[in-house]
């Protein structure tokens, strides 16, 4: 296989990396160096922001139905492509095809509903404020935006950030994962082929230098995350030195709770998809199973039956069910959050390892490891508060409902929760008092479809803004307020002689 040159677009068009140090672009599924990614300095950061500066001012006067039919117009040449989207996907992310076939389809979703921008981005206006004054807010652009992407969701991150921002008449810059950008590659051909206007989408790759560029330049607005919370927190200390807005997704820690009366069958489908699709690379994976006494060792039982039959191994292979880590590092470190676990002690047990997989001859070299569950693990348990991103799954016995919310309470994270229950009370009491921004009613991945809002609380979300709909719409414009006194021509507008001259307003009367 010929390797892949990523290239930065700027402006419209790819740039040939001039100099400076580049990255192997790895297939996770085989452990092959499949390209090379370029790590973008000084120079390229310079250009790329003002590229998007100049853009902005010729796109914010295009006529709002003229930026929604180009948004329309790169939703249809992502349908026409989109297997070969998923084939990009999966082979640098190495999400399984099948999911990597679905997050296309949410992407294209999501720009579906940029389409609605019209209507998201109305203003308001108020009559008779006070003697013949009217009050109008205006949802107006406000510049340049900067994104970064994780490596886990290249196509969903885009979504979430890049279509309502220029649908509003924003431009925009993009850093996708150095692990995964051959999503992006293939989206600057679709910008191209769409005509999209030269700068309005920029796509810029490199480490944590291109985001610390964004930071103090007056030519940006705001910045996008979707990372770690540790990662959430730098940028968001250097949104607060240049005085940016930001919208940053951080870590989590998604219990999944199984009352008495859950249906078991319900729940294993679920816990499968959960907590092993993506190989638990997601934000709203399961990694931890409370479950009441009453039913803790026929669940878990259950648990460990299903997920020996999950079939592992590259992600193009339309039969498997689970493809491999994004890389040999993150194997390592949910291997070694195994015996972190076990050490701790407090009498939690290994009830499924899978860190020795068995892989065909053409994965050997792969980042793989197969689901694997600890059981009776202890709320000090390092693995009980710790977000590990892989396929490893930690039981806890609880007492009740109460004990399980009480638990997700203690947590730093409040990105997702989910309850199997079929009891009308657990499941209200629940969704109003689960510390956490979504949440889940005998569903295993909590994951709002994009009419609403996507994003967890405390430690999962800093920031001003969730994802998705209205609230990325606000996120990437300003409001103006106009106050307007209607004057008739032909009254009599000399001063009412009987009118208190003691007080006068702060505001128009």
């Amino acid at each position: 296989m010929e390797k892949i040159l990523i290239k930065n677009f700027i402006n419209g068009e790819f740039q040939e990396f001039k100099q400076g140090k580049t990255v192997p672009l790895y297939n996770p599924s085989t452990g092959e160096v499949i390209g090379e990614v370029p790590m973008s300095g000084k120079e390229e950061c310079e250009e790329a922001i003002a590229t998007a500066s100049a853009a902005y001012k010729t796109w914010r006067l295009v006529p709002l139905g003229k930026r929604i039919a180009y948004v329309y117009t790169i939703r249809e040449l992502m349908i026409r492509d989109k297997e070969k989207i998923a084939h990009a996907i999966a082979l640098d992310q190495a999400k399984q095809i099948a999911e990597a076939r679905g997050e296309v389809q949410r992407v294209i979703e999501i720009l579906e509903m940029a389409n609605t921008t019209p209507a998201l981005i109305q203003g308001e206006t108020i009559d008779g404020i006070s003697s013949m004054i009217t009050g109008k807010i205006v949802k107006q652009s406000l510049g340049v935006f900067g994104g970064v992407a994780p490596f886990n969701f290249p196509a969903l991150v885009f979504g979430w950030f890049v279509p309502f921002a220029i649908a509003a008449g924003n431009t925009f810059i993009f850093k996708p994962s150095t692990q995964s950008p051959l999503y992006m590659q293939f989206m600057c051909e679709i910008f191209k082929e769409a005509k999209l206007p030269a700068g309005v989408v920029n796509v810029i790759h490199g480490n944590r230098d291109v985001p610390a560029s964004w930071y103090e330049d007056p030519r940006i607005s705001g910045v996008c995350l979707v990372g770690s919370t540790p990662t959430a927190i730098k940028i968001a200390e250097g949104c607060a030195k240049g005085c940016k807005r930001s919208m940053l997704l951080g870590g989590a820690k998604n219990m999944l709770v199984v009352m008495e009366d859950a249906d078991i069958d319900v729940f294993i489908s679920n816990y499968v998809i959960s907590c092993f699709g993506s190989a638990g690379q997601r934000c709203l994976a399961g990694s931890i199973v409370a479950i009441v006494p009453e039913l803790y060792d026929e669940v878990i039982a259950r648990m460990i039956e299903a997920a020996k039959k999950v079939k592992y191994g590259d992600a193009l292979d339309d039969d498997v069910f689970m493809g491999p880590l994004i890389s040999k590092e993150a194997a390592e470190k949910v291997k070694g959050f195994v015996d972190i676990a076990l050490n701790h002690g407090g009498g939690c047990s290994l009830a499924l390892d899978g860190r020795n997989p068995i892989l065909p001859e053409k994965n050997k070299n792969g980042f793989f490891v197969a689901p694997t569950i600890i059981k009776d693990v202890t709320p000090c348990n390092p693995l009980f508060s710790t977000e590990v991103f892989g396929p490893l799954v930690a039981t806890i016995k609880i007492a009740d409902l109460d004990d399980a919310l009480e638990l997700i309470g203690q947590s730093e994270f409040g990105n997702g929760a989910c309850i199997f229950t079929q009891n009308q009370f657990y499941a209200e009491k629940f969704s109003r008092d689960a510390d956490v921004g979504m949440v889940g009613v005998n569903i295993g991945i909590c994951a709002p479809h994009p009419y609403l809002p996507f994003g967890g609380i405390k430690g999962s979300l800093l920031g001003t803004n969730k994802v998705q709909g209205r609230c990325g719409i606000d996120f990437f414009t300003q409001d103006k307020v106009t106050s307007t006194r209607l004057i008739d021509p032909h009254a009599n507008h000399k001063d009412d002689p009987t009118k208190p001259k003691s007080i006068r307003s702060c505001v128009a009367s």
